[in-house]
């Protein structure tokens, strides 16, 4: 299918209120330890004090919130359990939920710290409307230890609120959030202990009472980010989410009612896929350049695999046999564990894809032939394995072209043949330095020692003079006289002189740069 823009959005609001106390007890479990039965507490320092900043449903039960210093907190419950605060352990959670969301939209966007956002406009009718896809997502979290808070609006907002102000699994028909949002307290706004202690000094303690007050004087008094949050809340505007990764253009899925795990369920179900995103990249006359296959394991393990192409391809064929390349070709096997319960193949880079002109004789042409094998090594041996040389704004041969991946890069346009002279197509770096005898100082080599072994030059070309690069800091600041040269036995070299006698140099030197094959 291929993304577009909704006129009427929709979104999900996903709250895990024990993120980090779950996340150590997943651990524990996972480890085989026996559980601990005192209420867990996550410490940390905030405000030059050491703080509750997460607690477990046991604990939140005896008054043990985020928030609570922990001198206080150990007073009113001794037999507590303690551990410290992992900030990079929470985010990397985070991020493998993240990725495992996916599964129901494209377009996520963070609610930190514990917290995400979902637009799912267009997923609804994947799942049978959008009791069914909320259902889902909270079954399958559970499964994996962790307790989930929903609720879903017209605007991203407004569900934020209702799921950490509101009892579980609150949905909002679409225009109704004035009307569930009014009784919800002034805090729901989020926008500071501050600000919602002085609207509750002025009288004002839910979002009603709010409402019911002109905006201008809101505005003056709290600031304008109170208005506009307050705005959002009621659903009278929206903004868009920043996706946490880009949405693809183009993607096509296919979902299992039972985990598929052996190989051949596997390939039939990437052919069937790759067949469909091929079709809908011929509608639009588009070919893809970067494809992302993501495989949704049971357990909630996502596994994604890149596949780049040097052309604009929609060829069903070719991108398979790119993807089972690039699959055989994985240094960690894929494992379907437990099985995979969705399976998903997206364009990341697309552009325009004509229509291939054969010749006469049926054929395709060379140049198409190279760059399928280029997918086909990049595939095989990684996109940054193999190379293509660019050029650069260098008259110096070591810095006239650069090697970069192959894929990914336009080739850039080189020099007419007979701009310059031929050269030799392998350099040695750096240059090795040579003995050599000229007739006169200025001329040609006719005698040289290299790598121990004498040459006798027969035929000469030369010389060609590059200039040094004077706006550039380096120690390379002399002339070269490049020559090539022949020897008795045929050999042929790509040496240079460098300085130039009485004006450069007391003493040039003389250096082997390339051999010609």
């Amino acid at each position: 299918m291929k993304q577009g823009n909704l006129t009427q959005s929709r979104y999900l609001a996903l709250w895990l209120p024990y993120l980090s106390t779950e996340r150590i007890m997943r651990i524990e479990k996972a480890s085989g330890r026996a559980p601990d039965k005192a209420p867990l507490v996550v410490v940390g320092r905030r405000e030059n004090a050491l703080r509750l900043v997460a607690t477990g449903p046991d604990a939140r039960a005896l008054g043990l919130l985020p928030g609570l210093v922990f001198a206080d907190a150990r007073a009113r419950v001794p037999h507590m359990r303690v551990e410290n605060e992992d900030e990079a352990a929470d985010r990397a959670l985070i991020e493998n939920i993240f990725a495992w969301c996916d599964r129901y939209t494209p377009v996520l966007a963070g609610d930190p710290p514990d917290g995400l956002l979902l637009e799912i406009s267009g997923s609804t009718h994947l799942f049978g409307g959008e009791q069914a896809l909320m259902d889902d997502l909270v079954v399958r979290l559970a499964r994996m230890e962790f307790t989930a808070h929903t609720a879903i609006a017209s605007t991203a907002h407004a569900a934020r609120a209702l799921g950490r102000f509101r009892p579980p699994g609150t949905i909002v028909p679409s225009g109704a959030e004035r009307d569930h949002t009014a009784s919800l307290p002034v805090e729901a706004l989020e926008a500071g202990e501050r600000i919602a202690v002085a609207l509750r000094r002025a009288g004002l303690k839910t979002i009603a009472d709010l409402a019911a007050r002109p905006r201008k004087p809101l505005a003056a008094r709290f600031g304008e980010a109170l208005t506009l949050r307050l705005a959002q809340v009621l659903g009278e505007i929206d903004r868009p989410l920043t996706p946490h990764r880009p949405p693809p253009v183009f993607f096509t899925e296919c979902r299992f009612a039972d985990p598929v795990g052996l190989a051949e369920d596997i390939d039939r179900a990437l052919s069937g896929l790759a067949g469909e995103l091929c079709e809908a990249l011929g509608r639009e006359d588009r070919g893809g350049r970067a494809f992302e296959v993501s495989f949704f394991r049971a357990d909630g393990v996502v596994r994604r695999i890149e596949v780049l192409s040097g052309q604009p391809l929609r060829d069903p064929k070719i991108l398979l046999r790119l993807i089972s390349m690039r699959l055989d070709a994985l240094p960690d096997p894929l494992d379907p564990g437990f099985g995979f319960d969705m399976i998903r193949i997206a364009v990341l880079d697309e552009d325009a894809a004509a229509a291939i002109q054969p010749g006469l004789d049926g054929e395709r042409g060379g140049e198409r032939s190279v760059i399928e094998l280029v997918d086909r090594l990049a595939a095989r041996f990684g996109a940054e394995t193999v190379k293509r040389f660019v050029a650069r704004g260098s008259h110096l041969p070591e810095r006239a072209a650069l090697a970069v991946p192959a894929l990914g890069v336009q080739p850039a346009s080189w020099p007419a043949a007979s701009a310059k002279p031929p050269r030799p197509l392998f350099l040695l770096t750096p240059a090795e330095p040579i003995e050599a005898i000229a007739e006169i100082p200025d001329g040609p080599p006719r005698r040289f020692r290299w790598r121990g072994a004498l040459y006798d030059a027969v035929h000469v070309e030369g010389p060609e003079r590059i200039a040094p690069e004077w706006w550039r800091a380096r120690r390379d600041v002399a002339t070269r006289d490049y020559f090539r040269v022949e020897d008795q036995n045929g050999h042929r070299f790509w040496l240079f002189r460098y300085g130039l006698y009485g004006r450069e140099a007391e003493k040039v030197c003389w250096f082997m740069h390339g051999v010609f094959p």
